[in-house]
């Protein structure tokens, strides 16, 4: 017997070495998938589905190497503002708290200001790191 549309021939080994072939249905797919039908699940016409493609706001926040050697000038030819010395200057005395409640206070939020207590913690080790090279 021929397996029907939604069915699919199963090769079975006994230990006594016969080959039974058996039809095993697949209750998973319903007459509907296979036929253009008008309603149920399976509904209407069958086309093949096209990957989704990446649109602009997914590298929302990735940094371009362009920018980031254009800001990487920027901080070596202006330094850091006044308010980001006094913040290394807590960081240097070991107010790790006192810096991140002074950088929420300037910038808003708790997120940016962790955010940029790291960057002033990486900015100081990179200075005493250049000390000690030279």
């Amino acid at each position: 017997k021929q397996p029907g549309p939604f069915e699919q021939a199963v090769v079975s080994t006994q230990s006594t070495g016969n080959t039974n072939y058996f039809i095993q249905t697949n209750l998973s797919r319903s007459w509907s998938y296979f036929l253009e039908m008008c309603v149920g699940l399976e509904k209407g016409h069958k086309v093949t589905t096209l990957p989704k493609r990446e649109g602009p706001a997914a590298r929302k926040g990735n940094k371009n190497k362009r920018v980031k050697f254009i800001r990487d000038v920027i901080r070596e030819v202006s330094g850091f503002s006044p308010y980001e010395k006094r913040v290394m200057e807590l960081l240097k005395v070991n107010k790790d708290k006192r810096a991140l409640k002074f950088c929420k206070k300037r910038l808003g939020t708790h997120r940016r200001a962790k955010r940029k207590r790291e960057e002033m913690i990486s900015a100081l080790q990179a200075a005493r790191k250049a000390q000690a090279a030279s």
